[in-house]
């Protein structure tokens, strides 16, 4: 008989953000007359950068020309995308990366996801708590975790992020093979210098463990002396793999295109303690297992690399930022501390009561649609996060809706 693969009747009942479009979708019945704000899944909602969809519109072009049609592209992506990611994201910033350590894909959800294929399913794991629930899901789903027991599943090590510790977690007490590491961090928005970045590597190369480190809010970072790549800090391509999206960056959320570097010096080890280079073992699972991302949409992400792309990209996040800066003042305001909106999209918002309580009150009383912090892990109850991801004119308007119900 067929049988199922039963990790998966260890994940909880729902994803997070499905239990959330579950509710509103609830309240909107319920109240068909209502209009929403929503400041929960962080999608964007500006257009993409106008140098994005002239490169488009021209690829497309030439995908009805003969002599200019394109084809199956290469797995690993174009060259002229890897070439300018190596260019402007890294070498720009004194990280030593090369254009064939790149793989262009269609999201950093997915890589997160689909990058422990490639590690045994019985080593250990460090992941922090709040976190995107991505890291923890695809684990469980390997049956790298036991049974999930008082608000946690077994054969984890959480990194427990705090208000005392700033929500940056401390290094784990034991060994650990594989850690999760993303700043700035979705969803607390908190960041890491140079120092904290630098511990995590000495421990990783003394440990022969391995960092997955998410970048993809670095384009939100305004203290240059705060790294946007684990790559800045010495010895991390020997124990980093780091995954950076266009999602949020340039508006990329419905066009889909993102990387993961993975340096050619990067190991791991057989169970005899063989050393093998992780370059190799990603480019055969990437190159088995995806077709690679279309021609106009790598076009449309190279333009973000061009002198008109970078400006407007950089307008891009700081229209988003300015939306944070104004959330985060007005919750303080109104009595509230808060974590992120200073290099992050989010704000962290301790809401001084059961998490889902807060969501509901804030969609029924107020129509406006935050996260509850418990679904990012047991050290998310009693937050909020609210996103930055919508118009100046929405955002007023969801605070001053807030501020008239709290």
């Amino acid at each position: 008989m067929i049988r199922i693969n039963e990790h998966y009747l260890k994940l909880q009942a729902s994803y997070l953000f499905s239990d959330i479009a579950r509710r509103i979708s609830a309240f909107q019945k319920n109240n068909p007359d209502r209009d929403i704000i929503k400041l929960g899944i962080g999608d964007v909602t500006r257009a993409l950068p106008p140098a994005c969809i002239e490169a488009f519109h021209a690829a497309v072009d030439e995908m009805r020309v003969e002599n200019t049609f394109k084809g199956y592209g290469p797995e690993q992506g174009y060259a002229f995308l890897r070439e300018a990611i190596a260019e402007y994201d890294f070498r720009k910033r004194g990280a030593d990366i090369s254009a064939d350590e790149i793989f262009v894909s269609d999201g950093a959800k997915c890589d997160t996801g689909n990058i422990q294929e490639i590690f045994a399913t019985d080593i250990s794991i460090a992941i922090p708590d709040p976190v995107y629930p991505v890291y923890l899901d695809t684990n469980v789903m390997a049956g790298r975790t036991g049974v999930f027991k008082d608000g946690r599943y077994e054969n984890i090590v959480y990194l427990d992020g705090t208000a005392e510790n700033g929500f940056i977690p401390d290094l784990p007490a034991e060994p650990v093979d594989l850690i999760y590491l993303c700043f700035p961090n979705n969803p607390t928005g908190a960041v890491a210098g140079k120092e904290v970045l630098a511990k995590w590597v000495e421990y990783a190369r003394k440990n022969k463990a391995l960092i997955l480190f998410d970048a993809a809010y670095e384009a939100f970072i305004r203290d240059e002396e705060i790294p946007h790549s684990i790559y800045e800090i010495d010895g991390a391509k020997e124990v980093a793999i780091e995954f950076r999206s266009y999602s949020k960056t340039a508006g990329f959320t419905g066009t889909r295109c993102a990387y993961t570097v993975v340096p050619k010096t990067c190991t791991a080890y057989t169970s005899g303690g063989e050393r093998h280079f992780l370059h190799s073992l990603w480019n055969r699972r990437h190159s088995t297992k995806f077709n690679g991302v279309s021609y106009p949409v790598q076009k449309a992400a190279a333009a973000i690399y061009g002198e008109e792309g970078r400006d407007q990209v950089k307008a891009l996040i700081e229209y988003y930022m300015e939306n944070a800066g104004l959330i985060r003042k007005e919750m303080i305001d109104l009595g509230y501390s808060c974590v992120g909106g200073i290099h992050s999209p989010y704000i962290w918002i301790n809401g001084k009561t059961d998490s889902w309580e807060f969501f509901d009150h804030l969609l029924n009383e107020a129509g406006v649609v935050c996260t509850p912090g418990a679904g990012f892990g047991k050290c998310g109850e009693g937050y909020i996060r609210i996103s930055a991801f919508n118009s100046h004119e929405n955002v007023r308007m969801a605070m001053d809706r807030i501020r008239k119900t709290i």
